[in-house]
């Protein structure tokens, strides 16, 4: 089992220059890289390999020595993303779906590099003579130096990679993809949930409970507004309208961090409570599809694939389980008789002939609970 650890960096002037430039030499590469793969096909039909490009690699830092100031292992990871990029094309392309061929990558569209293997860095202990005198922790990257790194929780299992990312308001993260040794026990089942995800209600449980909805943009959409405003009206490559957009991706990057907290409060919540959780295997994409833009916003603000990804991977490290249902008709079956009882998105009530009335998320959310403990007994 693999868990990341995401930790914050708080790099010096000088490490800072050195990471843009590592990221910009990771950047050049992919571009080249994509280029050549690019070319040999379109001049000579020719499919250019993982082992090709390598190849090219070693010439290409011949005639380009800031190549040199990247550790060779990052490098090469970065071939192996655009051999990554067109072998999901081509599965793409084989399954029917919308292919997306590999794009050329801007500045601001390259954002990480990674070590692929446990060498190039490590976690070490230094003293420090500051006010806080004493030992401090830093990560030790190979090419940049010693980077002052806050450990807020402790490292589990073997470090297997390290990605060191920046984001749109220029703060560095290190993520270490760690592989834990021991097998986790998964834990017997004595109480289960099935629940229901919506946009008048959050979450309602198959117990009657339910978490009430939290309208996350909705708090900083006129600040979002204005701050978008304020960077269009500004003229392109400024530096007023770096500025301006700087502050934008602030905005986003608050709402991202207030709903993520919440949703991972409420993940933390249900894994501790129950044994088998139950939700719909809901398709996102095609929920989106619709010309209600309200609902296409309502959607993307719940994060409702972000909790139950949440759900999951705590479930998981818990020793709990998380299943997956059918959405199918999970809103219109009788959670009593099983009858299919017709209903427009504004009733929001279940009445059934049988004489059920209940309210229509809680209805679902029983149904999601019944399919979930069949499908668990099917899997056991």
């Amino acid at each position: 089992m693999y868990k990341t650890f995401q930790y914050r960096l708080y790099p010096t002037k000088s490490q800072l220059r050195k990471l843009e430039e590592t990221l910009e030499s990771c950047r050049w590469v992919y571009n080249e890289t994509l280029a050549l793969r690019k070319n040999n096909w379109e001049e000579d039909g020719e499919e250019t390999s993982l082992y090709d490009t390598s190849y090219h690699l070693t010439s290409w830092k011949e005639h380009n020595e800031f190549l040199y100031n990247v550790y060779a292992n990052v490098l090469q990871n970065v071939q192996q993303r655009v051999d990554l990029a067109f072998k999901a094309f081509f599965r793409r392309v084989k399954s029917g779906e919308e292919p997306g061929y590999p794009r050329f990558k801007n500045k601001n569209r390259y954002d990480s590099f990674t070590f692929p293997k446990n060498v190039g860095f490590k976690i070490k202990s230094t003293i420090c003579f500051s006010k806080k005198s004493g030992l401090k922790r830093v990560l030790s990257v190979s090419k940049i130096g010693d980077l002052k790194i806050k450990l807020h929780r402790r490292l589990e299992g073997q470090i297997k990679t390290l990605t060191i990312r920046k984001t749109s308001t220029g703060k560095w993260f290190a993520s270490f993809s760690c592989e834990l040794d021991s097998p986790l026990v998964v834990r017997p089942i004595n109480n289960s949930i099935g629940i229901d995800l919506g946009l008048t209600t959050f979450a309602t449980f198959s117990d009657g409970s339910s978490i009430p909805r939290q309208r996350f943009f909705k708090t900083y959409e006129k600040r979002l507004a204005n701050a978008s405003r304020k960077r269009e009206a500004l003229p392109k490559g400024s530096k007023r309208r770096n500025k301006a957009r700087l502050v934008e991706s602030k905005i986003h990057e608050k709402t991202a961090n207030i709903r993520r907290n919440f949703v991972c409060k409420e993940a933390l919540l249900l894994v501790q409570q129950y044994d088998l959780i139950c939700f719909e295997d809901l398709n996102l994409t095609q929920m989106q599809d619709t010309n209600k833009k309200a609902i296409k916003k309502g959607i993307a603000d719940v994060a409702w694939n972000q909790f139950i990804r949440f759900t999951q991977y705590k479930a998981e490290n818990a020793g709990k389980r998380v299943v997956l249902v059918d959405p199918k008709n999970t809103t219109r079956e009788c959670s009593r008789c099983g009858l299919i009882v017709p209903k427009e998105l504004s009733e929001r009530t279940h009445s059934c002939s049988c004489g059920l009335i209940l309210d229509r998320d809680h209805n679902a959310a029983i149904n999601i609970l019944r399919r979930g403990l069949a499908s668990f007994d099917r899997k056991v």
